[in-house]
């Protein structure tokens, strides 16, 4: 009898528990405060809205109606985006309404449920009937409608497919080695995603939060937090970009990288000696393949983490840094977060001076097993003091003459990170289960601040593996330990998922990225066997705005090492990235105003075009260009989907409509990329490395817009290492094109920008694609020279009077040279 009585009050326990999570209480009343308004419900939690702006909502779930929480926002900095005045609540029988000029709020009083709605009276958002706001304990749930035609996109750097709907993911920073191509979670978390319903959501909760895109119903998806405070923002938008420009209104623009960071870089596990550095190095340059940086990894340094080159491995690490500077290669350390016990020196100051985690069961410092250097102690960088310190240290190698930092194992790793016994870790500000996520977050804003606080007026180089939202403040990522390490032959499907894990981290506002090109994972036993992906590989990651080549211990991937014909490949595919930097670099300046991304998912562009939600294996780069690498064992062709408009093979010059899907040639030496008509892409002569020459001419192609159409862009350039982007001093050049029933009429607009100067003089280079040759060209009305195609190209980087054009009817283009004096010249191409 007594087991029947257990189990009667236990099933009795169950039902009630179930019945307090599975209805969200009734509004009784509610206040109001300027921008928020606090609606109070019967069984004592509460909801507060808070207006951001006419189409930004903070929304806050207290079970308890506090409204207290343990850390302001480690994402947001700025919650007021624009001036709302005070909200007024227009109460009815069933609900509340509050009306801005975007978007009609309603709370239905019984159940509370919140509806969100744009000015035309279209739902855009909804609570899941009576089960919106849901707690149970310390775990808090957001369920809402989902419609059978709405799709998800976001949550930063995830693998799988861009569209999200039908799956699940987590939030909690992982070291995943060689991980697969639906892995989850990652090294970073970003939990901001958007819905094809015009709306984005940013769940500003660093615990490990979990999103479930209707894996457990058709008719509703959820968002939850086993900790913390439910605080979310609702963005509307007219479309994607407006959202994601509205999130960094929040949560802060991307910081710019110094401009030769935009080259390639190599890198791999064991480049740690002075010995190989300077056999890269003069590898590139007497090869005459473009190269940019050089990485040492970690072990680099004496221990972890002192900032003292390794013994043995450098005999002289100034001189060899600034020999490699005069080659024209910025050097980039590595550094992890965490201090050695075979360090003994420097953990011993660490730990008296409690600047390390502790361990809350004793409160000593938390002994933390590392792969390589010992068991080590954690850095507290949510400590204030710890600030200093650490700079101090890692200012080191910056006055030898390094160019910057890639912070490493910042999760902080290792690679087990479920283990529950972590959760002991005591930061200065709370628990590990709350601060895990913002580690690495943390430690990158201490690392940036340091840098620009005892380098003044100097970009930082930073470039990490863990992350937090905001993260774009104080720098850039990479995707971490991809590649097949079975096989690293069989890395086909690795590579082919980094399109989209790259895609997904520029929607959560990581611009500036690369991933580990070759696959950071797999041993290279047989290297022509490999060439043909490592070829593929090159062409993809020459459109990763980082481009950086990086394998794991001493496994060799220069491209010279992987045959002739590979190594010829990879060289035009390397070139043209560095032909395009005038374009990669302009589309970095709007990254830094927008948040937009260089690589950007087709549907960025194309909002409207829903097939563009499946197109995972090609990208728009910048707003002009469309590229889609080839991912495929032993394919020389490529399936490609071309939006509206009209496409130029960038290959071929073969025109193409728009709204189809096509199979185009992809030999080995080639990479699909079509230029949309009505476009106009600067370009600058191959150099060695970004700033060989400090001034060049810049050729624009042009792509014309149909009759009665034109074209535009807007050149933009500055110092490019200096923190001058910030105070106004760069120019812009624009450039216009009209097409005309009489021909072209190109405009070469005033400079705009006052406070940055060109070091020297330059002419332009115009070439303008078009079938009609035109017969006459006037510059401001006169008669321009006409003249031959090498008299054209002739000294054009040291004669600076000459104003000349050439129709080449061979190649379909009509060239134009104008020295460029920062005024303003219309130039006419008469049929």
């Amino acid at each position: 009898m007594k087991k029947y009585i257990l189990l009667f009050f236990t099933v009795c326990a169950f039902t009630v528990c179930a019945y307090a999570q599975s209805r969200t209480g009734d509004c009784t009343s509610y206040t109001s405060n300027e921008r928020s308004v606090t609606f109070h419900l019967n069984d004592s939690s509460a909801i507060q809205l808070r207006l951001c702006s006419q189409s930004t909502v903070r929304i806050w779930f207290s079970p308890d109606g506090s409204f207290q929480r343990n850390n302001p926002s480690f994402a947001v900095v700025n919650e007021d985006l624009e001036d709302v005045g005070t909200v007024h609540v227009d109460e009815q029988n069933a609900c509340y309404e509050i009306f801005t000029p975007k978007l009609r709020i309603r709370v239905n009083k019984s159940p509370f449920n919140l509806q969100i709605f744009d000015k035309y009276q279209k739902l855009l958002f909804s609570d899941y009937a009576d089960k919106g706001h849901i707690s149970d304990g310390q775990r808090k749930l957001e369920y809402k409608i989902l419609r059978r035609d709405e799709h998800f996109f976001g949550l930063g750097e995830k693998t799988g497919k861009l569209d999200r709907r039908g799956e699940a993911y987590k939030m909690w920073n992982s070291d995943k080695p060689c991980y697969s191509i639906v892995e989850d979670p990652l090294y970073k978390s970003i939990p901001f995603f958007m819905s094809s319903y015009r709306y984005g959501i940013f769940l500003d909760n660093t615990y490990k939060t979990e999103f479930k895109f209707g894996t457990e119903s058709r008719d509703y998806y959820s968002f939850e937090a086993p900790g913390g405070e439910m605080i979310y923002y609702f963005i509307f938008g007219k479309d994607y970009k407006e959202i994601m420009k509205q999130y960094v209104d929040l949560t802060g623009k991307p910081i710019m990288p110094p401009k030769w960071a935009l080259g390639f870089a190599q890198c791999r596990g064991l480049l740690t000696s002075e010995k190989l550095s300077y056999e890269i190095a003069e590898g590139y340059r007497k090869r005459g393949i473009p190269c940019d940086v050089i990485y040492q990894d970690i072990g680099w340094t004496q221990y972890l983490q002192d900032f003292e080159w390794r013994k043995g491995n450098y005999e002289n690490p100034k001189k060899m840094l600034a020999d490699l500077k005069d080659m024209g290669f910025k050097v980039v350390v590595s550094q992890d977060p965490v201090i050695s016990q075979a360090n003994k020196r420097q953990w011993e100051e660490a730990d008296r001076l409690g600047y390390l985690v502790k361990d809350s069961t004793d409160g000593r410092s938390y002994d933390m097993p590392w792969p390589w250097g010992g068991n080590c102690g954690v850095v507290d960088f949510t400590l204030p003091a710890v600030a200093d310190w650490w700079g101090a240290y890692q200012q080191k190698p910056i006055d030898d003459g390094i160019a910057g930092f890639w912070t490493d194992m910042g999760e902080p790793a290792w690679s087990n990170e479920e283990q529950t016994g972590r959760l002991v870790m005591k930061h200065h500000l709370g628990m590990h289960d709350e601060i895990h996520n913002v580690y690495g977050l943390t430690w990158d804003k201490v690392v940036k601040e340091q840098f620009e606080k005892r380098n003044p007026d100097r970009r930082v180089f930073q470039m990490t593996r863990a992350a937090f939202a905001g993260l774009q403040r104080y720098t850039f990522g990479w995707t971490g330990d991809c590649g097949n390490g079975d096989d690293v032959t069989q890395g086909w499907g690795q590579m082919a998922n980094q399109i989209p894990v790259l895609l997904s981290a520029g929607l959560g506002i990581i611009p500036f990225t690369t991933c580990d090109i070759t696959g950071y994972c797999g041993d290279i036993e047989d290297y022509p066997a490999m060439a043909e992906l490592y070829t593929r590989w090159i062409q993809m990651g020459a459109f990763n705005p980082l481009s950086r080549i990086h394998h794991e211990g001493n496994v060799a991937v220069e491209p010279w090492l992987f045959g002739e014909e590979s190594e010829k490949n990879a060289k035009t595919a390397i070139e043209l990235k560095y032909r395009l930097l005038p374009y990669i670099y302009t589309y970095a300046r709007e990254a830094h105003e927008t948040g937009l991304p260089l690589m950007r998912p087709m549907f960025l562009e194309y909002p409207a075009d829903m097939e563009t939600f499946s197109t995972d294996a090609q990208f728009m780069f910048g707003s002009e260009l469309l590229v889609a690498p080839v991912v495929k064992k032993g394919a020389r062709n490529k399936n490609v989907y071309l939006p509206e408009g009209t496409w130029i093979d960038y290959n071929k010059h073969t025109t193409y409509s728009g709204e189809q899907w096509i199979t185009v040639d992809a030999p080995l030496n080639t990479i699909p990329m079509f230029v949309k008509q009505g476009s106009i892409i600067p370009q600058m002569p191959v150099m060695n490395y970004t700033d060989e020459k400090l001034v060049y001419p810049v050729t624009f192609e042009i792509f014309p817009a149909a009759a009665g159409s034109e074209t535009t862009f807007s050149l933009y350039e500055d110092a490019g290492t200096d923190l001058g982007y910030l105070r106004g001093e760069f120019m812009r050049t624009p450039i216009t094109c009209q097409t005309t029933d009489k021909g072209y009429t190109l405009k070469v607009g005033t400079r705009t920008g006052e406070k940055y100067s060109l070091p020297g003089q330059r002419n332009l280079m115009f070439c303008i694609y078009t079938e009609q040759m035109p017969k006459t060209a006037l510059l401001d009305g006169q008669k321009i020279k006409k003249t031959n195609v090498g008299k054209l190209e002739e000294n054009r980087e040291t004669e600076f009077t000459i104003t000349a054009w050439c129709p080449d009817k061979k190649q379909e283009t009509c060239l134009l040279r104008l020295p460029d004096d920062g005024k303003e010249h219309i130039i006419e191409f008469i049929y």
